[in-house]
């Protein structure tokens, strides 16, 4: 029962660390981006910051992660932004880039995710957003772990 409630305490610790000490680094605007782009690099922001008041999604988004879908509406993407508890750990993001082919916005970047100022670990992300009258109507993502 005592390694239970160890397991237990640890799990609410590196939780508590996670909320207590947010990510410092996100995918700053750029003057330079397209309409389309901002709105990517918006959402990029936000899983950072935990703030999708600059995000705009269709009502009926998705988001699809490693084959799996993830995100079933505009409403469930933002709430997730804003509160899931899978992206308290991202640290940051960096080496951002963006190419846009009519209203597909193709990224690849490094996230970084740890407690505090601990990180644990870096994963290349590869997402398309399709945008519909400048609102992310689908992504799909793979992740790699950086090694």
């Amino acid at each position: 029962m005592r390694i239970a409630k160890m397991s237990t305490m640890s799990l609410l610790a590196v939780t508590a660390a996670a909320v207590a000490f947010p990510a410092a680094a996100s995918a700053a605007p750029n003057p330079a981006d397209s309409p389309n782009e901002a709105v990517v690099r918006a959402y990029i922001d936000a899983l950072v910051s935990h703030d999708a008041s600059d995000v705009r999604f269709t009502p009926d988004a998705t988001r699809v992660e490693a084959g799996f879908q993830t995100g079933f509406n505009g409403q469930q993407l933002t709430d997730d932004l804003n509160h899931g508890i899978q992206y308290r750990v991202i640290q940051g993001v960096r080496d951002l880039t963006m190419t846009e082919t009519g209203d597909t916005v193709h990224t690849v970047y490094l996230l970084d995710a740890g407690i505090g100022d601990l990180r644990l670990m870096t994963v290349e992300i590869d997402e398309t957003f399709d945008l519909e009258n400048g609102a992310i109507d689908r992504i799909v993502a793979t992740i790699t772990p950086v090694f």
